[in-house]
């Protein structure tokens, strides 16, 4: 955990440093002058960052013998329990248990403390991993889903139980879909 936060201490400073260097410049260089000078070191950065956070979740999904998929937008996910339910669908109300907790096993949210959740699939509100993969299941289907950083609380984390640049995994129920 403590690489984890040093890290993403270094990395933030990477990129404020490159952001406030670049701010003085970008006031006489044009936006795609700009662009052309930062844009290919920013991508780098981003590119470093999400492999490293997908060797660790690989790393998780062996040590936990899961079974997982990667969709094209970086969701891991497994859905172990099928259900027979109705689909989920985007303008749908999905009702969810969850359990979600850190990659190191720090317990997060959980709906046996705080209840069931619904929200309006594809509607925010939500992280996008967790949308993603409610999209993929049927009432009564069961699943575990890993979110990188960028489709759960991204740089910043939820400034309350997630910290910053976390990868989170869920355990997820869909109990119900509504309109």
């Amino acid at each position: 955990m403590q690489k984890l936060i040093l890290y993403t201490i270094a990395t933030v400073l990477l990129v404020v440093a490159v952001f406030s260097c670049a701010q003085k410049e970008k006031e006489n260089l044009s936006e795609k002058e700009f662009k052309q000078k930062y844009g290919e070191k920013l991508v780098h950065v981003n590119k470093a960052l999400v492999k490293k956070d997908e060797e660790a979740i690989r790393g998780y999904i062996k040590r936990h013998n899961w079974n997982m998929e990667m969709s094209g937008a970086g969701l891991f996910y497994e859905i172990y329990q099928k259900g027979r339910g109705k689909p989920a669908e985007k303008g749908k109300n999905a009702t969810i248990n969850f359990k979600v907790w850190l990659l190191d096993g720090t317990p997060c949210y959980s709906s046996d403390s705080l209840g069931q959740k619904t929200f309006l699939i594809s509607q925010g509100g939500v992280e996008s991993g967790l949308e993603e993969g409610i999209l993929l299941m049927k009432e009564g289907s069961k699943a575990h889903f890993i979110l990188p950083p960028y489709m759960a609380h991204g740089l910043l984390g939820d400034e309350d139980k997630i910290p910053p640049r976390s990868i989170i995994v869920y355990d997820v129920e869909l109990v119900k879909i509504s309109d």
